[in-house]
């Protein structure tokens, strides 16, 4: 089967096709929309076998199964120093109302970036953003639309983008997605540990976040600045066909619900098939899926994050993931 392949962060580790688990379950076309979208910025190393990925795009999972074992080389995804369980946790898209124009109800600004974003790093923390008058004048014109609740803020930014229902000056409204621009470079600390650190939680999942927040409520920035990070937003049009899919990862394209996942480029680069395999109290997965973005939190070998979609399932979904892991990358023989 060949010697193992290093990566920066990883080691491939050569293995049977017989070894995935679930390989003949798997409703293969599912992630073949997934494949697709890879094949719009393919790397170097898959891009001679994007032709063929088309062609079998309309082809029985019997057929996909068979070209994929001619085709590719499994490889266990192991860690450096050995060990080839790691993490799965979920994201998802926030879907929101917001208002255009601040109002008793809508008060918390979503900003597009600074224009002196670049000239600082780290650019002003989250409680800096909020207090400081003259980080205020730096923001002024940049507020894009303003939500109902803090914390639906913070989620916004930890997911990176998200589905935003704005309510315009004139009454209409309009259905938009607000994709990452950048950020103010500033570490990202996890509130749900925040609250466990001060043992003021059992369950940090976000349910069980927002339900302190209900008994605690004049405390609500005293947890949102314990995450200094702030996320900054682009506008973008959401016609049908893009509200298909969800919004574009660190690939470049747009990422699949279900099908695409988030990893450590170190470990797995962008565009790679993966096998992925995870048991849990929240879901059992043995599926196909395409590695095409990346998050901050997202490190390691055998490290993944799932793209769960988007609404309240999802939402609820990719709060509560968080168990073992196993990857392998299929790679071109």
């Amino acid at each position: 089967m060949g010697p193992a392949v290093l990566q920066a962060r990883s080691r491939w580790t050569p293995v049977a096709w017989s070894d995935l688990p679930g390989l003949q379950e798997d409703p293969l076309h599912e992630a073949w929309n997934a494949w697709l979208k890879s094949c719009e910025r393919p790397g170097p190393v898959f891009a001679p076998l994007c032709n063929e990925v088309r062609l079998l795009s309309i082809s029985s999972v019997e057929e996909q199964r068979a070209w994929m074992m001619a085709r590719l080389q499994p490889y266990r995804v192991e860690a450096l120093q050995g060990g080839d369980e790691g993490l799965l946790t979920g994201y998802y898209e926030p879907v929101l109302e917001a208002s255009r124009q601040p109002t008793a109800g809508f008060s918390v600004p979503l900003y597009q970036p600074p224009p002196t974003l670049g000239q600082r790093k780290p650019w002003y923390s989250r409680q800096e953003i909020d207090t400081l008058p003259e980080v205020q004048a730096l923001l002024r014109g940049r507020t894009i639309a303003y939500l109902a609740d803090p914390i639906d803020a913070l989620t916004l930014q930890i997911q990176g983008s998200g589905r935003i229902r704005i309510s315009e000056a004139d009454g209409t409204q309009r259905l938009v997605r607000l994709a990452f621009a950048g950020s103010n470079d500033q570490p990202y600390r996890s509130v749900g540990r925040w609250l466990l650190d001060q043992g003021a939680v059992r369950d940090a999942s976000w349910p069980g976040i927002k339900a302190w927040l209900a008994a605690n409520p004049t405390r609500v920035n005293e947890l949102l600045w314990s995450n200094p990070r702030v996320v900054f937003f682009r506008e973008e049009a959401l016609p049908e066909l893009d509200a298909a899919f969800g919004p574009r990862g660190a690939q470049g394209v747009p990422l699949t619900p279900g099908r695409s996942i988030a990893v450590d480029p170190g470990s797995i680069p962008y565009g790679t098939p993966v096998w992925l395999a995870s048991s849990g109290p929240q879901v059992q997965l043995q599926k196909l899926v395409l590695a095409q973005d990346t998050g901050s939190a997202i490190t390691g070998a055998v490290r993944a994050d799932y793209f769960a979609g988007w609404g309240s399932g999802a939402a609820e979904l990719a709060g509560r993931l968080k168990q073992p892991l196993r990857l392998w990358v299929l790679w071109p023989k």
